[in-house]
């Protein structure tokens, strides 16, 4: 490691990657620093990505679990609604192997040039003037500099709290989330499924994505102000795999928080620039992030490149990551998911029943959440009346 680079990347997961790949790739001096020691380790995910990944790399079998072709959602009431790939769209993609997939994001990385430094961890920003210039590490190189240092270092930012943005999310915003990786269980090996309902996943959902013949993520994430005592996530797992696995052998556990919660105010200032799930892009109905992540790397790592190439990594100049991501289809699609996620929480099973039969009877040439809505909104006015911002998610 060196002790100045043109671009710093705080966060080897999958938008750090990206991020540090695109800068390189534009021919700046970059390093991609990780405070664990081992890329993608220790797994917070449910593995599940669409069919878009390929924009970011070419799928490998070494790092796909399985292949996904359907996927199906459940009402409580047992009704299951099936995607077909013809109106799935990115809904169907792959089950990953993280710790390698990880790994290979990292590799294109460096080879397209970024330095990696692995099991070094950021004490705090380098400040001058209110503008970040680099870190102070706990390694071998105490100080580095940097013209743009990225922050892609998970949920609730550490090193963009350090740089003094207020990054904490509520409770009652994160989801609360269990996953156990279960052996020796009947499943549809190419089908994700999507369980709903109060009973099963409080404000939420239960998932089980295909990992093999018998294999699989079975997890839950529920709303932060539903868990406590006797009911928390796991609990409601548990309950669920006492039903309808009880002979699945539990061969990992893992446990996190993902916010569901509208972005920060503002992914950048002088010197800095957020992204994925440290920016709280991660959609806010679905809990979903792997995309998003990727997608605000390579945009980070393009206008960083940009602006280092101006001379010019000031607030105003780096503003424009936060233009282009919120003025995009993605960006717009987050406030719909937000607006869309604060009303189904509110609804009962019977609602939720009454919503997912009408949505089996739905022909659309490809699903997405706002078409869905617009066709629920057709078929069931009274039930829909009360949905916040009508106007704004159905446009």
């Amino acid at each position: 490691m060196k002790n100045r680079y043109d671009l710093l990347v705080v966060g080897g997961g999958p938008s750090g990657a990206v991020a540090a790949e695109t800068g390189a790739r534009a021919g700046l001096s970059v390093c991609l620093i990780e405070k664990r020691p081992a890329i993608g380790s220790p797994v917070r995910c449910g593995e599940g990505v669409g069919n878009e990944i390929k924009q970011f790399i070419d799928p490998d079998p070494q790092w796909i679990s399985a292949e996904i072709s359907q996927a199906q959602i459940v009402a409580p009431d047992g009704t299951v609604m099936t995607l077909d790939p013809k109106i799935a769209g990115d809904k169907v993609g792959y089950v990953l192997e993280r710790k390698i997939f990880d790994r290979a994001l990292v590799r294109q990385a460096a080879g397209a040039g970024a330095d990696i430094a692995v099991k070094t961890l950021v004490k705090a920003p380098v400040m001058e003037d209110g503008r970040v210039t680099g870190v102070h590490l706990d390694g071998a190189v105490p100080t580095v500099h940097a013209d743009v240092v990225i922050a892609a270092d998970g949920v609730e930012s550490r090193f963009s709290r350090l740089c003094g943005i207020d990054t904490l999310v509520h409770p009652n915003e994160m989801m609360s989330c269990v996953q156990y990786l279960l052996a020796d269980i009947d499943i549809e090996p190419s089908t994700n499924t999507f369980y709903l309902g109060n009973s099963v996943a409080p404000e939420g959902y239960l998932w089980v994505f295909p990992k093999g013949k018998r294999t699989a993520n079975v997890g839950v994430g529920i709303s932060g102000r539903t868990s406590g005592a006797g009911h928390r996530a796991k609990d409601y797992l548990d309950a669920f795999i006492r039903t309808h696995f009880p002979g699945g052998k539990q061969i990992e556990f893992i446990s996190g928080g993902v916010p569901v919660c509208r972005p920060l105010p503002a992914t950048t200032t002088d010197g800095l620039i957020i992204t994925g799930d440290a920016a709280r892009v991660v959609n806010p109905l679905t809990g979903g992030g792997f995309w998003n992540a990727m997608y605000t790397g390579r945009l980070a790592g393009t206008v960083a490149a940009d602006c280092i190439s101006r001379g010019d990594p000031s607030s105003k100049a780096l503003a424009e990551y936060d233009r282009q991501w919120r003025n995009s289809s993605f960006g717009k699609s987050l406030e719909r998911s937000y607006l869309i996620k604060g009303y189904v929480s509110t609804l009962s099973d019977d609602a939720l029943n009454q919503l997912i039969h009408s949505a089996t009877k739905i022909q659309m040439a490809e699903f997405s959440m706002v078409q869905l809505v617009k066709e629920l909104v057709l078929r069931n006015p009274r039930l829909l009346l009360n949905l916040p911002f009508i106007r704004e998610i159905i446009g």
